[in-house]
């Protein structure tokens, strides 16, 4: 959607760009360069201005030009410069509104590899120019780009992620020209600058890449401007961050980084930056850095630590007070049913000792009545009564009394003493059990020696046995005989047995070839669908079913052809009711319909 009171400027040149040719698009898109410097910095009306060049896809096209060949383009590698200046100075503080997914995520990334892409190109040139002038030229070209994306990463911090990633930087980073070599690792440290965080969240491959890089260019490269640039660049990473340093201490790749730093000439510009670095990678500041990096794993985890057992109680604190608050309030009602219990109990003694009271006086009346009422000779006679009576009472109480306290002392033993008939019942019927396991598994013991006098005694038992059971006696003959049955009795049963078992086969082998011809019947195709040797299968090799099948055939043909009066009565469904005199032929006994004609 097109914002409302866009300036005349930018929808001018809008309109131009959309109009002209391919090839004059760049130096057209030039003129939003006086449009910017025309306008305050911080102002309402650059971040409109710039809203409305984005709107009109202005930066679209200069990131558009930027891809394309600089030989192209009308006014080469300064109309490219320009441009780059354009485009980042439009981007940062941009506020793209509804496409802000569309901006963050894919344009500013497109116009910072574009960047890269245009220094890679310019890197090229540059070694590949001939006369001092060009590269003067070229050199300036490259710093305007390296300057356009400083700017464009100041505005936005999260590309900074994205640079560090691109091979292209890499490949810029690892040129051997001094010049080119200076302002790569400079616009390097200036990106640290702004946020070094991002070089701890690249992959460890690409960072010892960067480190090997500017290590390289420390230790072999003589240009005292590189030296001293990569010497800073690579103090800032040990001061920034300490996985880092331990890195340059500890890995087996930089191994004798420090004594080759030690070797590197005294005076110098950058001596107070070496020093300092040495001072970074000897051992004693290495376990400084360690002993720093433990006590702030420390802290953080106390601070942790503290923070989950504040929580953990600020969150069982209402818990804390609900239990408090019933707890008091379930003691305060113990406390209450108590004094309510002393007051009753208060109360029911004094009822029982009023009662009592009560008591008496009715028993010292009754017996004054008494008194009035019975003869002078007979008080003596009722008292004695009186007396006798109430020492039954007190009788009666006291053994009552004395046998449930004994009752109550001797529970405890009874209760013993059940427990130890349960006891000793459980125990024997174990004991008992075990015996009886015991017996079925003990070995046999063998047969015990029979000595002469228990022989006698068993024989003696035999025979007193055979002469009170004596046995049937059968002769010879009848033995014989009996023999002879049992072996005409076998021999029938093998007998008969065989013919069982060839009439079974037999019908065995009948119900295989019916079940065999059902078969072929439920798969025959209908008289539309047969062949020439389909009929030719279910063709009886018994010449009586042949010929009752075709006469069966030929009756149910002339029942169908017959006249209609005749058919009257019959439904479609019904089947065909043929009289069997109609089927009936001379063939013998054949079995027709299940029943056998006389």
């Amino acid at each position: 959607m097109k914002p409302t009171g866009t300036d005349p400027r930018i929808l001018s040149l809008a309109a131009e760009v959309a109009k002209s040719p391919e090839q004059n698009v760049p130096v057209i898109l030039l003129k939003l360069k006086e449009i910017i410097n025309n306008t305050p910095l911080g102002s309402s009306e650059l971040k409109k201005i710039k809203q409305d060049i984005y709107c009109y896809d202005l930066i679209q096209y200069c990131l558009l030009v930027l891809s394309q060949d600089c030989s192209r383009i009308q006014g080469g590698w300064t109309t490219v410069s320009q441009l780059t200046q354009i485009l980042s100075h439009c981007c940062v503080g941009l506020e793209p509104g509804e496409d802000a997914e569309e901006f963050y995520n894919e344009l500013l990334p497109s116009a910072a590899e574009n960047f890269l892409v245009l220094g890679r190109r310019l890197q090229t040139c540059f070694i590949n120019a001939a006369k001092g002038e060009e590269k003067d030229a070229l050199l300036h070209f490259f710093e305007v780009v390296t300057d356009s994306l400083f700017w464009l990463l100041g505005g936005h911090v999260q590309l900074i992620q994205n640079v560090l990633k691109s091979d292209h930087f890499l490949r810029l980073l690892q040129t051997d020209n001094v010049q080119i070599g200076s302002m790569v690792m400079t616009l390097l440290q200036n990106i640290l600058q702004i946020n070094s965080g991002d070089l701890l969240r690249i992959e460890g491959k690409i960072l010892h890449s960067i480190l090997d890089e500017v290590v390289f260019k420390l230790l072999s490269t003589p240009s005292p401007v590189i030296r001293g640039t990569a010497t800073k660049l690579l103090l800032l990473m040990a001061e920034s961050h300490q996985e880092i340093l331990i890195l340059l201490r500890l890995s087996a790749c930089y191994k004798g980084l420090r004594s080759l730093l030690n070797k590197q000439e005294p005076g110098t510009e950058f001596s107070q930056e070496l020093g300092q670095l040495i001072g970074f990678l000897s051992p004693k500041a290495c376990q400084e850095v360690k002993d720093q990096k433990q006590h702030k794993a420390a802290c953080l985890i106390q601070a942790y630590w503290k923070g989950f057992q504040t929580r953990k109680r600020l969150k069982k604190l209402p818990s804390a007070v609900i239990t408090l608050q019933r707890s008091f309030r379930s003691k305060r009602t113990k406390m209450l049913m108590k004094l309510s219990r002393q007051k009753e109990e208060e109360d029911h003694r004094l009822q029982l000792q009023i009662q009592r009271q009560r008591a008496m006086r009715l028993s010292r009346e009754i017996r004054l009545n008494m008194l009035e009422i019975v003869h002078p000779g007979q008080v003596e006679k009722h008292n004695r009564e009186i007396e006798e009576k109430s020492a039954l009472i007190i009788q009666k109480h006291w053994k009552g009394y004395r046998e449930r306290k004994n009752f109550r002392q001797q529970r405890p033993s009874l209760t013993e003493y059940k427990a130890a008939v349960i006891l000793q019942r459980a125990t024997l019927k174990f004991l008992a059990k075990c015996r009886k396991k015991k017996k079925l598994l003990a070995p046999w013991p063998g047969l015990r020696e029979v000595t002469d006098a228990r022989r006698i005694e068993l024989k003696q038992q035999v025979d007193d046995y055979i002469r009170r059971h004596p046995g049937s006696q059968i002769s010879d003959v009848t033995s014989r005989e009996l023999h002879s049955q049992a072996q005409e009795r076998l021999q029938r049963y093998f007998m008969g047995r065989a013919l069982e078992e060839r009439s079974q086969q037999h019908r065995e082998a009948l119900m295989a070839q019916i079940s065999t011809n059902i078969e072929q019947l439920m798969k025959a195709p209908s008289l539309k669908e047969a062949e020439g040797k389909d009929p030719e299968l279910f063709l009886s090799r018994s010449r009586p079913v042949a010929a009752k099948a075709k006469q069966a055939h030929l009756t149910t043909l002339k029942h169908i052809q017959a006249p209609w009066w005749k058919k009257l009565g019959e439904e479609a469904g019904d089947d065909i009711d043929i009289p069997k005199d109609e089927l009936s032929v001379e063939l013998g006994t054949l079995f027709i319909g299940g029943t056998k004609p006389p």
